[in-house]
Formats: C-alpha cells, sequence, structure tokens
C-alpha cells in the first residue's frame, strides 16, 4: 500500500508541475482577453439564461438540468474536500490561486459548453453525444480523432481516480465514520486490512443510490442532480455564511494573510524559501481549484451537449 500510495504521489507531483500550472492558466487567460472578459460582461445573462429554458432548442434535458448534472460533481466534495486539501498542502495562499484560477476558468467553462452544443451529434438512437472527444474529432478534423480517443482514456483515468469516484466515496464515508465510529471500533477484515461497520454500510447506500439512478440514463440523473444539486448549493452557502459572520472579526484577518501567503510576502518568509511557498501555494491552489471548478478538465461539456437548445453561445453562457 505505501508502494503504491508513493507512486500515486510522484505522478502527481509530475503531473501537477509547473508547466501544467502555465498551461492551465495561460489558457484561461488567453480565452479571457478573446472574449473580452465574458465571464464578466454577460454574467448577467449567464445567470438569466440559467433559468430560463429554450423555446424548441433540441436535446434531451433542460440547460439548468445539465448544469446540475455538471456541478453535482463538485458541489460538496470538490468545494469542501478541494479547498480543505489544498489549505493543507499549499497553506492560506492556496486559497488565493484557487480563486484565479477559477475567475480565469470561467472563460475556460464558456468555450467548453459553447463547443459541447456546436459539436455534438446524434446517434443511431436518437441520443444526444458530446463532449471533449467529439470537438476534438469534429472541429480540429478527423486526423486528430486519435487525441479525442486519447482524452477518453485520460478522462475515465480522471473520473475514476481525480474528481469522480474513489475521491467522492472516500470523502463521503470518511465523514460517515468520523460521525458514528470516529474511534473505528467496529471494523471487519477485508484483504488484509481493517475497515470499519460504517465504512461498509456507507458504501453500500452509496453504491445501491448511485445504481438506482444511473441505470436510468442520463434524462434520470438530470432529473435527480435538478432536484438535489439546488438544495446543495444553497445548504453550503447558507453553513459558509453562518460560519463566516459567526467569525466576521477575524475575515480582516484571514483575507490579509491570505494574500500575504499567495505572494510570500509575510515578514519570515524570503529568499529561496519564500519562493519555494508561493509555488507550492500556487501548485496546490491551481490543481485543487480544478477538482473544484473543473475548467478544461472536460466533464462538464459532456453533460452540457446533452441540453436543449440551438445556441452554442447560450449554452456557453449557462456553462460559465
Amino acid at each position: 500500500m505505501d508502494k503504491i500510495n508513493e507512486l500515486i504521489s510522484d505522478i502527481d507531483s509530475y503531473v501537477w508541475g509547473v508547466p501544467l500550472i502555465v498551461l492551465i492558466l495561460f489558457c484561461g487567460i488567453l480565452l479571457s482577453s478573446r472574449t473580452g472578459f465574458i465571464q464578466v460582461r454577460k454574467l448577467g445573462k449567464a445567470l438569466k439564461y440559467m433559468l430560463m429554458n429554450e423555446e424548441n432548442g433540441s436535446g434531451e434535458v433542460s440547460s439548468f438540468a445539465a448544469l446540475c448534472t455538471a456541478l453535482s460533481a463538485t458541489v460538496g466534495t470538490g468545494n469542501i474536500v478541494g479547498v480543505a486539501t489544498a489549505l493543507a498542502a499549499g497553506g492560506a495562499g492556496a486559497l488565493f490561486w484557487m480563486e484565479v484560477a477559477a475567475f480565469f476558468g470561467m472563460a475556460t467553462k464558456y468555450a467548453e459548453g459553447l463547443l459541447a452544443i456546436k459539436y455534438r451529434v446524434t446517434d443511431a438512437n436518437g441520443n444526444i453525444l458530446g463532449g471533449p472527444f467529439y470537438y476534438i474529432e469534429n472541429g480540429l478534423g478527423k486526423g486528430w480523432k486519435w487525441l479525442g480517443k486519447l482524452f477518453a482514456v485520460f478522462g475515465l483515468l480522471a473520473g475514476l481516480m481525480g474528481i469522480g469516484t474513489i475521491t467522492q466515496i472516500n470523502g463521503i464515508t470518511s465523514a460517515a465514520n468520523n460521525f458514528f465510529d470516529p474511534d473505528s471500533v467496529n471494523t471487519i477484515s477485508v484483504f488484509g486490512n481493517d475497515i470499519t461497520v460504517t465504512t461498509i454500510v456507507a458504501g453500500l447506500i452509496i453504491t445501491l443510490l448511485t445504481a438506482l439512478i444511473t441505470i436510468g440514463g442520463l434524462k434520470r440523473i438530470a432529473s435527480v442532480t435538478e432536484i438535489i444539486v439546488p438544495a446543495m448549493i444553497i445548504t453550503y452557502i447558507v453553513s459558509c455564511l453562518m460560519i463566516i459572520f459567526g467569525h466576521i472579526t477575524e475575515v480582516p484577518t484571514a483575507i490579509v494573510t491570505i494574500v500575504e501567503s499567495a505572494f510570500g510576502i509575510r515578514p519570515m518568509v524570503g529568499g529561496a524559501v519564500g519562493t519555494a511557498i508561493v509555488m507550492q501555494s500556487m501548485r496546490s491552489g491551481v490543481a485543487r481549484g480544478i477538482f473544484s471548478n473543473e475548467a478544461g478538465l472536460g466533464s462538464a461539456p459532456i453533460a452540457a451537449a446533452a441540453a436543449k437548445t440551438n445556441e452554442p453561445v447560450r449554452q456557453g453562457l449557462v456553462t460559465i
């Protein structure tokens, strides 16, 4: 197990190195510039379209349902576990870089949503299919089909080990176990590992509920997330506001600490040590920012492609 953890850690350090951080931020900055910072200019219209369905639009689910399906992977685990791990790995400054990644990532999201509709296809059974693999092939040309297939493989791995299954189930079962059996008293040996009964029961319940939803296909997934995700978001925001207003006098100090940590300008930090801290802060913030907002990851446009709309730009704004 230690060797596996070490291997994953080495891959993580290599993948989320400086080149990828620069690439992600550069892409977001470039798209923001080319669109005239559409995430600022058209935010009001994006919020309007989010709740207003397009008349006579072709697709399988409403734009709002498609948005909720995409958000279901990030709200909760992404916004709680992602922020917590960013803080643990990169310090307070990581939060600043998460916000930077999110702001420029909105332009990336716009491009993803637009391309998802523009290059989506309909299969023989009348199902709408879309996402990065389709707009890579149909947008760049048949000669790039290999890149679409490669993206599909890496997207599967990211969904399994990154934003999706393993991280989500670990976060939920760990929370359940910490609540019902924090001392891990009741355990069962599974393949030589002691696993708590709470973890097993929680895992089985989640598996059953997930199966009941996913077996119904995209329409059932969308109909469920359309109810659950708004409730999650409202609960999340209200809880956060309660915590913030409960510690309102500490907010200014927290903001100063975040900015100082982000740029390594705290009095006790300097030289090579300061540079290393800033790089770690930036690395953790951008990496966990992607986990939290998924901008550029490619999962959101898969859901966006099924939206009932004939206007790629409209769905791009909704995806923001």
